[in-house]
């Protein structure tokens, strides 16, 4: 079985070398060009492969930061919320306040009375309802619009190029959607 072995072996040899003579095979270039590719390989691998291990590296740290923000201004989203439901519930508290004691003063003045001191308790609710409700819509908005300008800066960074308008505007609209749910 041995010398089956060795006959394939110089068969394979004689392959070979009959085909790297046709190809004109020269083992001192050969080696002159792997010597020459290791030189390359080596100067790549630390030229341009670390640099851009280094740019990967922040451009991770950008996104977490950036995911930090976020989360941060959710908290703020939600705190903002809770103080407008607080603020609610005071005005409603004092709306009721003033239209029992409307009520007790229009009983002693009359009917007329009784009218018109529904109708201003019914504006102040209306007014600071109103109010309530401007104050909330104008922090949502500035909210919303922080939160969409991050995202498109962060984006802008992520992707190492400079958005386009129409790229902005539905990044800041898929944002408010996101929020909005």
């Amino acid at each position: 079985m041995m010398p089956v072995i060795f006959a394939a072996d110089e068969g394979l040899v004689g392959l070979a070398k009959s085909t790297g003579e046709q190809f004109g095979f020269n083992t001192s270039l050969f080696v002159s060009q792997v010597i020459s590719f290791l030189i390359v390989a080596g100067l790549l691998y630390k030229f341009a492969y670390h640099p851009i291990l280094k740019v990967l590296e922040q451009r991770r740290q950008q996104i977490a930061d950036s995911l930090a923000n976020a989360d941060k201004i959710k908290k703020e989203l939600a705190q903002t919320e809770a103080a407008r439901q607080q603020v609610m519930a005071q005005a409603n508290t004092q709306a009721t306040k003033l239209i029992e004691e409307a009520r007790a003063a229009a009983g002693k003045v009359g009917e007329s009375e009784t009218q018109r001191a529904i109708a201003a308790a019914e504006q102040i609710i209306t007014k600071a309802r109103e109010a309530a409700a401007l104050d909330y819509e104008r922090m949502l908005q500035e909210l919303k619009k922080e939160i969409g300008q991050l995202v498109v800066r962060t984006t802008a960074q992520v992707a190492g190029r400079i958005l386009t308008i129409d790229d902005q505007k539905r990044l800041i609209d898929e944002t408010n959607k996101e929020l909005a749910a």
